[in-house]
């Protein structure tokens, strides 16, 4: 926790100079990728057998027998080269764009340090999906051991009481046993044979189903209440002053009072999109055993198309859930509205996004790093100083994986916030750009960096 904090902390502060080091990191790696794969093309000149041709070998199980030709490496040389060429010329054309993503991740680190309960809010979704999880597991079990012993009738002769189903205790007594003398009451399966049993399978499915719409409300319900926390700081033109006293319980009011509709629409879409993949899942386990290539192929072309849609609802439900805290508008209208806003911006999206998550995937591993070899030598015994300290352990590393399972989570839930933060300024400096021009009836909202980035600035 305190790594994840320090680590947003120095955003603020040292955002741009974390962002050139990463770019200048990857073109050095890509460069060092050209040096190697030309120094392998040299090594292998003249060597009997690495002149042959790719198209000359065919095509080879063993990847390896390309790595002993001449021309693999030069091939892989010209692509490292066009891949760093191409990164180059992106940095020139794209670095009055790259400035703006490093004042908004400043920007963001500010907002966050104002509002500094919103680092605590995972701990209340984290309740709420907990409870969802545990009611969804009891149902499931209860409907999977609700089944019951079900015996029938069974004899060699040829009675009409064949397979009826019968009742061990009273079956001695019944005319069955008097009518056909050899017919036994014996157990036949576990189950039963009322429509509820029959249909057991579709209210597992229904369970299901309600499970995703659940989980998908709680994470909805956490990106508005961010958002709207966020918003309110932006949209106040003397900031921190004119935000309110308490944000996010102002914030989760609104939600559950105004927008809870929107929420569960907006999960219901997911839900199902997520209840036909685990129904594809299911129906590619029943037919795993068919020689129908077909119907294999269809079901792979389905399962990629379904989780390609599901990938673009979730960018949508974001984005949408966002406008609905700035406006307070439907779903339908809000997911609308930033879809076109995004595409009409659709470079600044790019740019953006790929430079935040990449450093935020980069704070996420630093973090998860430290503090797993910090746990190695603790725990292996190998700091002297705190040798004593630490316990004798037969098995040190299931402490070490649950430090580091346990780290990650808690630097997902900081670093999820400060992405949904960053997602939220990145809308409202694009709707403060098409709805003002900086006069003294439309003056901007975004901080002096922004506009000072962007050369504007307020006439009034």
């Amino acid at each position: 926790m305190a790594l994840s904090l320090l680590f947003i902390v120095l955003l603020r502060f040292l955002a741009g100079l974390m962002v050139w080091v990463m770019i200048f990191m990857v073109l050095l790696v890509v460069a060092y990728g050209i040096f190697y794969c030309y120094m392998q093309y040299v090594q292998f000149k003249g060597q009997p057998g690495a002149d042959v041709s790719i198209t000359d070998l065919g095509l080879q199980t063993d990847f390896t027998v390309y790595l002993q030709l001449q021309q693999t490496w030069l091939a892989f040389t010209i692509i490292l080269c066009i891949v760093e060429v191409i990164i180059i010329l992106l940095l020139i054309f794209l670095r009055k764009r790259l400035q703006i993503a490093i004042a908004l991740i400043k920007e963001a680190s500010r907002v966050v340090g104002h509002v500094m309960s919103s680092l605590f809010y995972p701990l209340l979704t984290f309740v709420l999906l907990a409870l969802v999880i545990a009611y969804w597991a009891i149902t499931a079990v209860f409907l999977s051991t609700s089944s019951s012993v079900v015996y029938k009738v069974f004899n060699n002769s040829e009675c009409d009481f064949s397979r009826q189903t019968c009742d061990p205790q009273t079956f001695n007594s019944s005319n069955i046993s008097s009518l056909c003398p050899d017919a036994e009451c014996m157990f036949a399966f576990y189950g039963g044979e009322t429509f509820y049993h029959r249909y057991l399978v579709l209210f597992q499915f229904y369970n299901l189903f309600l499970f995703f719409w659940c989980v998908n409300f709680v994470v909805a319900l956490g990106h508005v209440t961010l958002a709207g926390a966020f918003a309110s700081y932006y949209w106040a033109f003397r900031k921190p002053d004119d935000i309110p006293a308490f944000p996010i319980f102002s914030s989760l009011g609104r939600a559950l009072r105004y927008h809870t509709g929107s929420l569960a629409f907006g999960s219901l879409i997911l839900a199902i999109v997520q209840v036909i993949r685990v129904t594809l899942e299911y129906l590619e386990q029943k037919l795993k055993g068919a020689e129908n290539r077909f119907a294999k192929f269809l079901l792979s072309c389905l399962k990629c198309c379904f989780w390609c849609l599901e990938k673009f609802i979730r960018f949508i439900n974001r984005n949408a859930y966002i406008m609905v805290a700035i406006y307070g508008k439907n779903f339908c209208t809000s997911a609308k509205d930033a879809f076109f806003l995004l595409m009409r911006n659709i470079v600044r999206v790019a740019v953006l996004d790929k430079v935040t998550d990449f450093l935020l995937f980069l704070g996420k591993l630093l973090i998860v790093g430290i503090v797993g070899i910090g746990s190695f030598f603790f725990f292996s015994g190998k700091i002297k100083a705190v040798e004593e300290a630490a316990p004798s352990l037969n098995y040190y590393w299931v402490p070490i994986l649950t430090v580091v399972f346990g780290t990650y989570v808690i630097a997902h839930g900081f670093f999820s916030v400060y992405a949904m933060c960053v997602d939220t300024l990145f809308l409202c400096f694009l709707e403060d750009l098409e709805r003002n021009d900086g006069s003294a009836q439309k003056p901007y909202f975004m901080n002096k960096d922004l506009m000072k980035t962007l050369q504007k600035q307020n006439s009034g």
